[in-house]
């Protein structure tokens, strides 16, 4: 057993090397392609040291990032082959590429970059901290109550822009000798304020139910994932009914760590493939697409794993399900939001999911607590109220940092 596990690492190493030279050669034509960055342009960095695995992460920041360039020119600094590839396909903003460091300091030396913003916590964005006279900031990739939200690394940054009071508590309980009303700023979820994207079905009498489980995790206290837990039967559940409409939209990750969670997830794919071969006005949708935001408008109940797209729910203020990790070691912080959600067990998910799907559609005190905690999370959720919050923050960290003598 340990040798065919040896053998199947060592095969995935492989496939990952080959992969990322494939990569380097695909992103060095595309640059040839493409005129250089012109010198002495840009003022703001997004520092994603990440492989194209995590695209997620800063695709949805993509449209906030258009917006603010026309405050301040925006470029991504990209360190990875497999990233840049993706970030250079999806030609959002501009692309430096600079997986070496003396790569990185030739560019930052041509370059007026005075604000590095930040969308995850990979460890090689202490490589980054290095470069004083620049303010380091913190954006995160979403709003949630996993322990990654308190992480002591938050420290590390020189600012972090978080969503509302939920967060700066949470960071005030969790986090020593750290001054969170100097060092944060409110924003809300400006992403929010870009949901967008086609409907890939026409809208009729179905009760649209979006199931976007987060992946297996890499420890036992992140165990969230409820793809085998809940997700097969309750997929099996609604395609069954005839009266629902499921969008099914996995975590990119999904099945990384684990063969068995990867088989459970391409289960749940041929259900809906098979349901819509049976019916094709079923029009079951399995999303793997970069764009986040239609998904959840368009569906009337969304039924999420712990994870920072229960936020992102939350923030439309529409009725939502969060599944109960069937581990008894994934950590849940139980004093906000998880504290008073709508929780569905893997048991209920087996014995009647469709049930708890249509309870939360109609329960008023259901959707009365949502809205409290939406306000809560978020503060003022109106259209355009977040990203003119975000881009007030970048423009007072902006000042501040050009007004330091010799930046």
């Amino acid at each position: 057993m340990d040798a065919l596990r040896d053998a199947k690492k060592a095969y995935r190493l492989l496939r990952r090397a080959m992969r990322i030279r494939a990569a380097r050669q695909s992103v060095r034509q595309m640059l040839a392609g493409r005129p250089p960055l012109p010198p002495h342009r840009f003022r703001i960095a997004v520092y994603f040291a990440d492989t194209d695995v995590n695209m997620y992460q800063i695709r949805q920041w993509y449209r906030p990032l258009r917006r603010l360039t026309e405050r301040h020119p925006v470029v991504v600094i990209s360190r990875s082959p497999l990233g840049a590839e993706a970030l250079l396909r999806d030609d959002a903003l501009p692309v430096a590429f600079v997986p070496e460091i003396s790569e990185l300091e030739e560019f930052l030396a041509e370059q007026d970059i005075r604000v590095v913003l930040y969308v995850n916590q990979n460890t090689r964005n202490f490589q980054m901290f290095r470069y004083g006279r620049r303010t380091h900031v913190f954006i995160n990739h979403g709003e949630s109550d996993k322990v990654y939200m308190t992480s002591n690394q938050y420290k590390a940054y020189d600012h972090a822009l978080i969503a509302g009071e939920a967060a700066r508590d949470r960071l005030a309980d969790a986090l020593w000798d750290y001054d969170v009303d100097t060092r944060t700023t409110m924003i809300g979820r400006p992403q929010a304020d870009h949901f967008t994207g086609d409907l890939p079905f026409a809208p009729d009498e179905r009760t649209v139910v979006l199931y976007a489980p987060t992946w297996e995790g890499d420890r036992a206290s992140m165990a969230y994932g409820s793809v085998r837990t809940h997700g097969v039967a309750l997929v099996e559940a609604l395609v069954a009914t005839g009266r629902h409409r499921v969008i099914y939209r996995p975590h990119p990750r999904t099945g990384v760590m684990d063969d068995d969670y990867r088989a459970a997830s391409e289960r749940i794919a041929g259900l809906l493939a098979a349901a819509n071969e049976a019916d094709p006005s079923a029009r079951h949708v399995h999303d793997d697409g970069p764009e986040i935001g239609w998904q959840l408008t368009a569906a009337d109940v969304a039924v999420l794993d712990v994870s920072a797209m229960i936020y992102d729910r939350l923030a439309t203020g529409r009725p939502l399900l969060v599944t109960r990790p069937a581990s008894s070691e994934a950590e849940i912080d139980a004093s906000g939001y998880l504290s008073a959600c709508e929780w569905l067990t893997a048991d209920e998910a087996a014995r009647d999911g469709v049930a708890a799907i249509e309870r939360v559609r109609v329960d008023a005190e259901a959707i009365d607590r949502l809205s409290r905690w939406s306000a809560r999370y978020f503060g003022d959720t109106s259209p355009g109220a977040a990203t003119a919050r975000f881009e007030a923050a970048i423009d007072r960290l902006w000042e501040a940092a050009a007004g330091h003598p010799e930046a």
